[in-house]
């Protein structure tokens, strides 16, 4: 691998750990901002599922939708099945609290399940690449 392509899918994940990391402060103290949290819980697996693409040197289009991103996956790796419904679950969360609407603020169980879900996919993209590049 180049050192250019380590660091580049060294940078999604990072991104990734990031928006862990993003999603948990949001969630803790005396006003947490849940929707904001979610919303990174989605962004943490979609980018820790885009720097697997990168590492198999695959084109990462511009989509939110996990689903789609874990389907083509399992080209590469059949055990990326096994999460097509936590896709499921994340997905909407990129956009369903972005906006003003019926739903203005998860709760926090929807919270615990996004959080575990968006660890669930970056810790499993993580064992299925070289430690070289994670963050």
């Amino acid at each position: 691998m180049t050192e250019a392509k380590n660091k580049l899918v060294k940078s999604w994940l990072t991104k990734a750990k990031h928006d862990l990391n993003a999603a948990y402060k949001l969630s803790v103290g005396d006003d947490p901002v849940l929707d904001y949290a979610v919303y990174h819980c989605q962004q943490a697996a979609e980018k820790a599922l885009k720097g697997f693409l990168v590492y198999h040197d695959q084109r990462v289009d511009k989509t939110h939708d996990l689903r789609s991103l874990i389907l083509l996956i399992s080209e590469i790796d059949k055990a990326f099945l096994a999460y097509q419904e936590v896709g499921f679950r994340l997905t909407p969360l990129a956009t369903i609290y972005r906006y003003p609407g019926d739903e203005m603020q998860p709760d926090p169980a929807r919270f615990s399940e996004a959080f575990e879900d968006a660890q669930t996919i970056y810790y499993f993209v993580l064992s299925k690449l070289p430690e070289e590049v994670y963050p």
